[in-house]
């Protein structure tokens, strides 16, 4: 007797309040776990989408509703990937769905459909005119066709009710169907069959055309219809007889969507170099790996001191040794210098993930990763996902990034993720730095990872030069945005041939607008921010939602013409370049002029081709950029993030200047820095001057642990949204309430000190109020299972409706 099989399903759409595995009968269909399906859910029965977590022996001690529909032959998730979702579920409190939706590419993604048929032969007396109209039409149809289409199709509104009428009326049969956002890319491919070949021996009923193409198909074999229509010089009505006739072949071909494709790459494993200190480190990192205790090491080194030549031999050693690697780099600017590079070296061995890519081009380097004919991966956050077998190195580069670090729900850290499939694989994870998170750092001086310094640079450069600035001082001669200083170093290095970067780390042309006569702020209708001017549209734009209206003079307010524009952005710093450099060609790298698919790469390879003499730009032009011939960077304004409320605030400054400041000097010529402020007596300036990261490391020590934070305890931030800003307020206060209930009595051998709550800095994005609580606690089992039992309420108290609760555990801004 054959034993019926229920599977553990999580299914869209499920709130959390009430998400777990659901129960479901499997059909007749081949199902294993990680497989997607479509269910039944709910009162209503309405059809969602789902993914199996596990599958056992049914054993009828409760009434289950079976799987409607298998959508994938074989599993989507594999075991490790499985348990990551697990994992991901119990720490970002995150419904399962929503955790597997993350692990896997957004091409992946399907949406349910509602389709629908007509029954044959059904009396249409006493119908009314709509739908006798959907009844014909369907009966002219083969098969069921989708809901909305149909409705679209015959000029109804999307909203029309009349389908699921004609439904209970028993005119239509309904089916549910799941449709995939990205289908794959195919071509029309034509190949001879057995009886073609058998036929070309006597060709005695075909034509001279027919019998030139089954000529050319013998000769040349699989080949798109397209292609054999062009060296034959026939149309495709000469293949289409020959199909008829059984002689060929006509499938659909699945074609790969090569983000690279235009890219001629000749891999060539050079030998690699290694000084003293980065062999030792090599040797260091390979010794933990191969000892099987694999866990995590810090290569810390200053800017320019090899790091990346030091992990491409420990890739070698891990291919080498059969194993895979991925490679991870915050920002998408990165990922066409470090590509190029790994590509240049190991080919089309290389697989790339970053949000650039169109969600075609994702899903299939998702697949060829999955097929295995991948060894490395290079791309921002989501390649820490990449589904790569036999894993036996990651590598984070500038490790201390915020952007590693994901705002959206599930709301993971790569770096933890990296952890879990490190320690799943014994595989090595290597973070990989000149400026380490002060966590990191803290770790590696605890013990808990190893660490590999790096104190001098690579091959014969030096650190460069670094000249500070009081531009309080130059503004009393003059009011530009350059020194003298530093417009005297741009003019020689625009003589000689060199080339320069310049830091402005702000968007816009002016980033405030008010009125003189009665103090109004231009501020974003949604949101409570600031309006940014930006000049080559003319027009005011918001940077949190996305507003925009033209530029004025006149005060909505007092309808006075004495609005002024203050502020300085990279718009701004380039009209100002160009006036004073009329003759240098100005490069702008912002998020603005980046909005393009390969804008990044093709800005990055222009510079380095020395098609332009400087390169200006926010955060992206100061990290991880390698040019030979820059040996001077200007820092124009290095101020802005010191004064900000995050207690990271004057981390990213130091890691900011200190990064920025790397950029120059890297090649055979020396380096020369100016960081202009108007604070130079600033202690975090001066070290970031010094480039003594130590010292740094040692101060910002002392700060975290008299204000109690991160290393000295985890940062939990409870978020409450919502349209109405009182039911956001209350809210959030009933949920404070009952956390302290909570922890004077079953919770109470917990330590937190919460703080709030309090309204977000930015109270209101796109129409919606902010506040939020924090606290100061330590991320224990115990302490999620508080905050998960916490989460769990605030859907069934009325309270929390129309308000959005999140929990975001160590988020890289608590402002």
């Amino acid at each position: 007797m054959t034993v019926e099989k229920a599977a553990a399903v999580a299914v869209e759409n499920s709130a959390f309040s009430f998400d777990k595995p659901f129960s479901y009968l499997l059909g007749d269909e081949e199902c294993s776990p990680g497989c997607r399906v479509l269910v039944p859910f709910g009162r209503g029965n309405k059809c969602r989408q789902g993914i199996v977590l596990s599958v056992t022996d049914y054993d009828g001690k409760e009434k289950l509703k079976r799987i409607s529909q298998v959508i994938d032959k074989t599993p989507v998730l594999n075991d490790e990937m499985l348990r990551l979702v697990e994992w991901l579920k119990e720490r970002t409190f995150c419904t399962y769905f929503e955790a597997a939706k993350a692990v896997l590419p957004s091409g992946m993604c399907h949406r349910t459909v509602t389709t629908y048929t007509a029954v044959p032969k059904a009396d249409l007396t006493g119908f009314s005119a709509d739908e006798k109209q959907i009844y014909n039409f369907l009966l002219t149809q083969k098969g069921y066709v989708e809901g909305e289409k149909l409705l679209k199709k015959l000029g109804f509104t999307p909203e029309i009710t009349v389908l699921e009428k004609m439904v209970k009326k028993g005119l239509l049969i309904r089916n549910f169907d799941s449709v995939r956002k990205t289908g794959d890319l195919t071509v029309k491919t034509v190949r001879l069959t057995e009886g073609g070949r058998e036929i070309l021996e006597t060709t005695e009923k075909l034509t001279k055309k027919q019998i030139s193409v089954l000529d050319v198909l013998n000769d040349i074999g699989t080949v798109s219809v397209k292609e054999l229509c062009y060296f034959t010089g026939f149309t495709a009505s000469v293949v289409q007889v020959l199909e008829k006739k059984g002689l060929v072949e006509i499938f659909d071909n699945e074609i790969y969507r090569d983000p690279y494709e235009n890219k001629t790459v000749v891999p060539q494993r050079n030998e690699i170099h290694l000084n003293d200190e980065q062999q030792k480190a090599f040797e260091n990192m390979l010794g933990q790996y191969s000892s099987g205790m694999g866990g995590a090491t810090l290569l810390y080194g200053i800017t320019g001191s090899g790091k990346t030549v030091v992990y491409l031999r420990l890739i070698d050693e891990m291919l080498d040794k059969g194993k895979n690697v991925i490679v991870m780099v915050p920002e998408i600017a990165l990922t066409p210098q470090t590509l190029n590079l790994f590509m240049s070296r190991y080919g089309r061995e290389v697989a790339v993930f970053h949000s650039a890519l169109s969600a075609g081009q994702r899903l299939d380097e998702w697949k060829r990763v999955r097929n295995e004919n991948v060894r490395i991966v290079v791309g921002t956050r989501s390649a820490v996902f990449a589904p790569l077998e036999n894993l036996g190195l990651i590598i984070i580069d500038e490790e201390q990034e915020h952007t590693y670090k994901s705002e959206q729900t599930p709301r993971y850290s790569a770096k933890d993720v990296a952890r879990f499939r490190c320690a799943y694989h014994k595989a090595l994870l290597v973070f990989s730095s000149a400026t380490p998170s002060i966590e990191t750092f803290a770790k590696a001086q605890a013990g808990q990872y190893t660490i590999n310094r790096l104190s001098k640079r690579y091959s014969s450069s030096v650190l460069p030069e670094v000249r500070i600035v009081d531009m309080l001082t130059e503004a009393l001669s003059q009011s530009s945005n350059f020194s003298e200083e530093l417009r005297s170093r741009l003019q020689y290095n625009l003589e000689n041939g060199k080339q320069s970067i310049l830091l402005i780390n702000r968007r816009g042309y002016n980033t405030f607008a008010e009125c003189k006569a009665c103090g109004h702020v231009l501020t974003c209708p949604s949101c409570s921010i600031s309006m940014t001017y930006h000049h080559a549209n003319g027009r005011l734009m918001c940077h949190y939602c996305g507003y925009s209206e033209p530029f004025t003079d006149v005060c909505p307010e007092c309808g006075s013409h004495d609005v002024r524009y203050s502020g300085t952005g990279t718009q701004k710093i380039e009209d100002e370049l160009a006036a004073l450099f009329p003759k240098a060609r100005i490069l702008r790298m912002d998020a603005d002029s980046t909005m393009g698919r390969y804008s990044h790469e093709n800005k990055l390879k222009d510079f380095a081709d020395g098609k332009y003499d400087i390169l200006l730009g926010t955060q992206m032009v100061a990290k991880g950029l390698d040019f030979e011939n820059v040996t001077l960077v200007g820092v124009i304004n290095a101020d802005q993030q010191l004064n900000n409320d995050d207690f990271r605030s004057q981390e990213r400054t130091f890691d900011l200047l200190t990064q920025v400041v790397g950029r120059a000097g890297r090649g055979q010529y020396k380096g020369t820095a100016v960081i202009q402020t108007c604070n130079p007596e600033n202690d975090v300036i001066q070290i970031a001057a010094r480039q003594d990261y130590d010292a740094f490391f040692k101060d910002e020590l002392k700060t975290r642990k008299m204000l109690i934070y991160p290393p000295y305890c985890d940062i939990c931030l409870i978020g409450f949204i919502g349209e109405n800003e009182p039911k956001v307020r209350v809210a959030s206060q009933k949920y404070t309430d009952r956390l302290k209930e909570k922890l004077s009595g079953e919770y109470k051998d917990l330590k937190i000190i919460a703080l709030g709550p309090m309204t977000a800095r930015v109270s209101k994005i796109s129409n919606k109020f902010r506040y939020r609580l924090i606290l100061k606690c330590k991320n224990t089992k115990r302490f999620r299972a508080l905050m998960n039992e916490l989460l769990k309420y605030t859907g069934t108290d009325r309270v929390y409706n129309d308000v959005s609760v999140y929990i975001d555990i160590n988020p890289e801004n608590i402002i």
